[in-house]
């Protein structure tokens, strides 16, 4: 079984960092990304870096919290929520693992909390 947690600490690190060859580590030469329901995952390792980087955060602009909604040998649901100074995100990722911890697809849905 992959455990999701040295993955995540991973892709949190990438994400404060921006750093092309800590976002490729995570994932697998032929990976799928998956932004949003319905549209075309990113392709790839390189298309997942370049358009990481289109849309990148400021480093430590956000908080992440985490905890697992279900593990099998080699997928995780992951529920969480991340925090900007202005604004809250739920996230619902499902991380598809390859055998040597890095992922093969992966699927990131989001929704901003309601202002109030």
């Amino acid at each position: 079984m992959v455990e999701p947690g040295p993955w995540i600490d991973g892709y949190v690190r990438a994400w404060n960092s921006n750093d092309p060859d800590e976002i490729a580590a995570l994932f697998t030469e032929g990976a799928t990304y998956y932004t949003e329901p319905y549209s075309q995952p990113w392709r790839g390792r390189d298309d997942i870096v370049a358009k990481w980087l289109q849309r990148q955060d400021k480093p430590g602009e956000a908080t992440f919290e985490w905890h697992p909604v279900t593990m099998t040998d080699d997928a995780s649901v992951i529920q969480g929520v991340t925090t900007y100074p202005d604004k809250t995100y739920s996230n619902l990722w499902v991380i598809r693992f390859a055998s040597d911890g890095r992922c093969q697809e992966f699927t990131e849905w989001w929704m901003r909390h309601d202002a109030k």
